[in-house]
């Protein structure tokens, strides 16, 4: 199937976008790397008067450290994402997502932005920006305003972006001492999506684990907070009972979906022996 016929402006500044947006009456779409739009546009779910490409605005781009937080660019690829260093470190969760996400060719025209503003709850980058307590930069005619990663999603598909809004970066808080992450997720195949996966962050301290944040995705309409998990592994260190009571946990964190091939029941066992994969992998590294 082909897409239905629509006028194409590539724009050189945000302001520019915006006001492509309005004269559009609204009737158009934003696009960065393409790989989420213009397959919704071949199925015909979407059907927009005008496609605004986004690729060529310099405020998308770049990577740096700002007053305490590493700021990405909304237009950052994701194989940026799997060999920058300042990402690396200070957003290593990305980095450790990236090679999960679909296979090289995607990597490397798809953008964090457009993943993170596509919200898939099957994809990884949503779940990893939750977990590192990432900060969204989003632009409108009324200025500037950044959204916590926790509020950003709203539902399937769904994010806090309004129309005619543009994600304009990601800013994620700079590693602290101590800090640990570990990434991983469940799929058929390597590059289909994942049936569950997990992004936890925590920090090492003394005897304990502090600031644990933990995202699972594939669980239901977004990517999804487990507090519980999180609970029972503050102020413990990383065994393995610390680690039983944190699967025992997801039950009151998930409630995932139930269908004939895949039972909620099934999930939510794939997440606890995911969880204990997961932070197997962080005990390793601390």
């Amino acid at each position: 199937m082909k897409s239905p016929k629509f006028d194409y402006v590539r724009a050189g500044s945000v302001a520019d976008a915006m006001t492509a947006y309005a004269e559009a009456d609204g009737d158009a779409v934003f696009v960065s790397g393409g790989h989420s739009v213009v397959p919704s546009l071949a199925l015909r779910l979407q059907a927009p008067a005008l496609m605004i490409d986004l690729s060529a605005i310099e405020a998308l781009s770049g990577i740096d450290l700002r007053d305490g937080w590493l700021r990405i660019g909304a237009m950052t690829r994701h194989a940026q994402a799997m060999t920058d260093p300042l990402i690396a470190t200070h957003a290593p969760l990305f980095a450790a997502a990236a090679p999960f996400v679909a296979h090289p060719a995607i990597r490397n025209r798809g953008t964090l932005g457009g993943s993170l503003a596509h919200a898939d709850p099957a994809s990884e980058f949503p779940a990893a920006a939750l977990a590192m307590r990432a900060e969204l930069e989003i632009a409108s005619a009324q200025g500037i305003r950044r959204v916590p990663a926790d509020d950003f999603f709203v539902d399937i598909y769904e994010t806090a972006i309004e129309p005619g809004e543009v994600l304009q970066a990601i800013h994620v808080p700079c590693a602290v001492a101590g800090q640990m992450v570990a990434f991983d997720e469940i799929a058929r195949r390597r590059g289909d999506y994942a049936m569950v996966g997990a992004a936890v962050q925590a920090v090492s301290a003394g005897e304990g684990l502090q600031d644990v944040s933990i995202a699972m995705f594939s669980v239901g309409n977004r990517p999804v907070r487990a507090a519980s998990a999180q609970v029972a592994l503050t102020g413990r260190a990383l065994d393995a009972p610390a680690i039983a009571a944190a699967q025992a946990a997801l039950a009151d964190d998930l409630d995932p979906p139930d269908d004939p091939q895949f039972p909620a029941s099934m999930r939510l066992h794939l997440a606890r022996v995911l969880l204990g994969r997961v932070l197997a992998k962080l005990e390793t590294a601390a």
